[in-house]
């Protein structure tokens, strides 16, 4: 069965840093656009970050420019997205999709459950 499994979420305090995994099974993620979304009680769903299928673009929300890196390593078939910096602001359920629009962010494949992203003091 094909899916998406994200880690790495938890508690951390403002400043600090976690390093979210999106995971594939049962296909491979070489050929896939891979986008971070995040979500916060009562918001709207936010794109975050996306990395084409070969790592050769990539793309953040203004809001985390700069303080966000996406990668990938498709040998391990996972997409990474390093946070650095947490401000409280970032507290979402984080979820990773396939992008099948090449990071437009308008047709999409699988989505992961999702991983809660805490910051605070």
């Amino acid at each position: 069965q094909a899916q998406l499994v994200e880690s790495g979420g938890g508690l951390v305090q403002p400043g600090g840093s976690l390093r979210l995994s999106c995971a594939a099974s049962g296909f491979t993620l070489d050929y896939y656009s891979i986008h971070w979304f995040r979500q916060a009680p009562g918001k709207e769903r936010e794109g975050v970050s996306c990395i084409s299928s070969s790592a050769g673009s990539t793309y953040y929300a203004d809001s985390v420019k700069g303080r966000f890196t996406i990668s990938r390593d498709n040998a391990k078939n996972t997409v990474y997205l390093q946070m650095n910096s947490l401000k409280p602001e970032d507290t979402a359920v984080y979820r990773c999709a396939i992008d099948l629009s090449w990071c437009k962010g308008t047709d999409f494949g699988i989505w992961g459950q999702g991983t809660q992203v805490t910051v605070s003091s």
